[in-house]
């Protein structure tokens, strides 16, 4: 376990002096070059030097080699003291005092580094070559996947237990049954998008023997079954929140527990979402969870519940109407149903921390529609790299020409995106675990289904007919962005959190990957010419991209309470490989 702790920390080590160097916070030095592999670079800060090797990767970014790290520092006898180092905690303390960050901060960061560092581990021990993760279907293979490729701490988790980590981590593989309760309407809400009624939801999610036995334990609370709104929650959800601050409600029959439903779910890598493993044609449910991960406390904003299906309606009409996204077969996981519960207390306290009124509700969203022959992964897995080193999107590809491969990817998922954004002024967030990639029975991407629409869809500031009546013409619920911020949401969560590490898993030279990516964006411009202006506007080619720092974020903000989560800040700007790259015409000619 020693061995396999500090290859994990090592591991980490590197990822963590790439980030912070490709988000500008540190400023490496070259030094000669490495005897390992790579340009050899040095960190000096005020009690210690790290030298290491590293890669340049397209965006300005750093691929630090795991295992070349050396740290020099004074020794007790005064003299330099160099040896090989593997310790991101050591190195997170290290560096933090240099840039002088609050020791609370500190504090916080290295806890979530600590716990991220035991789950790698923990991953590690049970890992699987990657040549067995390519035939898993996709609610089990997220259990082997190892998490945000940008964020240092993307384990966090901050508020599990260790045995809470056992029961309900992404890396556990250990299935639960959801229990339910029953909620009185006066505190909850029930939304749907117009051929979903309550009733429906229920008969889909529950058999008729569990609605029975259901309906029971309300008549025998003496309460009408008809004045209750049914919902699912998550275990620990349950006990560490809802049985605590919901006390009163609870002990005044207001919210009544109604047991644990039959069918077993996984969590997704994105923790609170779970996914049905005994009926897989039932709803996906998003439940919240006072837990601070990657960035945020994971609970439900009232506001998203309440619009998610309206939402997910007015997005379908437009996805029935445009033939062209018909013809790529891109779907919508909607978020169809809905229900929302409001604190009776803290809703009105005025400017409580917002993890405090985001404790009770959930969304069901649409399952993946396959084809018969048809696979499905989350794009996170193209990033997956086993132990030994090989990637498992080398597994995907097998014999298929990586050129053709990715052509295809472009095909499926790049083209829609730049169509739904040109064309209606419309933008999701297609990070790795928003996008699922359906690919035929020889693992070459045909579509790609997109998911969190009421939390990342974001629409233009100017008036875009295409769009038609937009859902929140009177209540504002999708955030509105002019052009160049609109296009952010695409270049941070794929072309620089996907493309640009995989990038460096394909085995496509620099000029081809990027010029493939490139060709896409001139090919749309030119088979739609009136979209030009738009283009301009929130130009995918523009000589450099603002710079948005996820870690930089937690760093600076710490970790106090917060009435609503904040923006992340902007800090300097990136070179955007696809500016001076010669494009490459899509292989299909579209």
């Amino acid at each position: 376990m020693t061995d396999l702790w500090r290859e994990c920390s090592a591991a980490l080590l590197a990822k963590a002096i790439g980030e912070l160097c490709f988000e500008g916070l540190l400023t490496p030095l070259p030094t000669p070059l490495s005897p390992t592999s790579g340009r050899g670079y040095e960190l000096r800060f005020d009690d210690a030097v790290y030298t290491f090797s590293a890669a340049r990767t397209a965006f300005d970014g750093w691929a630090v080699e795991p295992g070349s790290v050396r740290r020099a520092a004074a020794g007790i006898l005064g003299d330099d003291v160099v040896e090989p180092c593997d310790d991101v905690q050591r190195f997170v303390v290290d560096a933090f005092r240099f840039l002088r960050v609050d020791p609370a901060t500190t504090a916080g960061f290295l806890a979530e580094v600590t716990a991220t560092l035991a789950a790698d581990v923990a991953l590690a021990a049970t890992a699987w070559p990657a040549a067995e993760l390519a035939s898993l279907p996709q609610a089990e293979l997220d259990g082997h996947l190892t998490g945000h490729p940008w964020l240092i701490a993307n384990k966090g988790r901050m508020g599990f237990s260790a045995d809470d980590l056992t029961r309900h981590s992404p890396e556990s593989r250990t299935p639960v049954r959801l229990p339910w309760l029953a909620v009185h309407r006066g505190l909850a809400e029930f939304r749907g998008t117009s051929e979903l009624s309550e009733e429906g939801v229920r008969a889909r999610e529950l058999d008729p023997m569990t609605v029975e036995r259901f309906t029971e334990a309300l008549q025998e609370a003496g309460v009408d079954p008809a004045a209750y709104v049914w919902l699912p929650v998550h275990p620990w959800q349950l006990d560490h929140v809802v049985r605590t601050l919901w006390a009163p409600e609870l002990a005044t029959g207001r919210i009544l527990e109604l047991g644990e439903a039959p069918d077993w779910y996984l969590p997704t890598q994105a923790i609170r979402t779970m996914s049905n493993v005994d009926s897989p044609a039932r709803y996906q449910v998003k439940l919240p969870l006072r837990v601070l991960n990657t960035s945020v406390y994971r609970g439900i904003p009232p506001h998203c519940t309440l619009a998610a299906p309206v939402v997910t309606q007015w997005l379908s009409g437009l996805w029935q109407a445009d033939k062209t996204i018909g013809e790529w077969g891109t779907q919508l996981l909607g978020e169809v149903a809905s229900v929302t519960v409001r604190h009776p207390q803290l809703s009105r306290a005025g400017d409580v921390p917002y993890q405090w009124l985001e404790t009770m509700g959930c969304i069901w969203r649409s399952p993946v529609a396959l084809r018969p022959g048809e696979r499905s992964w989350s794009l996170a897995a193209l990033l997956h790299v086993d132990r030994s080193g090989r990637p498992l999107v080398l597994e995907y590809i097998g014999d298929t020409d990586p050129a053709v491969w990715f052509a295809a990817l472009l095909r499926a998922l790049f083209r829609p995106l730049l169509h739904v954004l040109y064309t209606y002024g419309i933008t999701f967030n297609p990070h790795g675990e928003n996008v699922v990639v359906i690919t035929d029975p020889d693992n070459v991407p045909v579509r790609v289904a997109l998911l969190d629409l009421v939390d990342d869809v974001n629409v233009s500031v100017d008036r875009v007919p295409a769009r038609g009546l937009e859902p929140d013409t009177h209540d504002p619920v999708l955030p509105r962005k002019p052009w160049p911020v609109l296009r952010q949401y695409i270049v941070d969560a794929l072309l620089v959190g996907v493309f640009r590490p995989l990038s460096t898993l394909l085995p496509l030279d620099h000029d081809r990957f990027w010029g493939m990516v490139r060709g896409e964006v001139d090919a749309y411009r030119d088979h739609h010419p009136t979209l030009a202006t738009r283009m301009e506007e929130g130009s995918l080619t523009a000589p450099e991209f603002l710079r948005y720092p996820l870690n930089s974020y937690r760093i600076t903000l710490g970790y106090q309470d917060l009435t609503a989560r904040p923006p992340v800040p902007k800090t300097g700007t990136l070179a955007n490989p696809l500016h001076d790259v010669h494009p490459i015409a899509p292989l299909d000619g579209w």
